[in-house]
């Protein structure tokens, strides 16, 4: 399963970023698609590797960069979705959701880890 989106990063909420896990955001127009996945994206012709959330509310999609830092706001990124980790779901507070994406990041880590 593997889905590819381009698209310009637009500001969104910070909500990531302020939970530890800052994400590039692209408008989300398809959708088939919901929850979390591994993925990567492609910025300036670099592969990284990421956790990719499918945000429908909002029409949005969340990518995590593993291992990045720097500001893409108004860069055109191709995101690609490799494997659905995690169904989308409602959180009851931020420490529950916090721990939710770290654990969301390990499986991801653990997806390119594979043989």
């Amino acid at each position: 399963m593997q889905k590819c989106y381009n698209g310009v990063v637009i500001r969104g909420e910070s909500a990531g970023t302020k939970l530890g896990f800052p994400t590039a955001n692209i408008v989300l127009e398809d959708a088939s698609i919901s929850g979390t996945y591994a993925g990567t994206v492609v910025v300036d012709d670099i592969l990284y590797e990421a956790g990719i959330y499918a945000n429908q509310r909002r029409n949005i999609l969340e990518t995590h960069i593993l291992d990045f830092s720097g500001d893409l706001y108004g860069k055109t990124i191709t995101v690609t979705l490799h494997e659905k980790i995690r169904d989308d779901e409602e959180f009851i507070n931020k420490k529950t959701l916090s721990k939710t994406i770290a654990n969301d990041i390990l499986r991801v880590r653990e997806y390119f880890d594979k043989p």
